[in-house]
């Protein structure tokens, strides 16, 4: 599992795809996480807009991103 750490009091989900490189661009972002491709802690996504402050963990294609502070 990847490490993803923020600098700010939260990350969009979006941004966390693009900024660890799952995917190339916020279109790819927004049209992965609405076709319910994207889990948050187990979950499936589909708010590209979700807020991410720490603790979470990020699941797209086999990878695992955890949100740290």
């Amino acid at each position: 599992m990847n490490e993803f750490k923020i600098r700010d009091e939260y990350i969009k989900l979006g941004q966390v795809l693009k900024a660890a490189g799952l995917v190339g661009s916020g279109l790819d972002a927004k049209i992965v996480i609405q076709n319910g491709l994207v889990k948050v802690d187990g979950e499936i996504e589909t708010r590209r807009g979700r807020k991410l402050s720490g603790g979470e963990v990020v699941s797209f294609e086999g990878e695992e991103i955890h949100i740290v502070k």
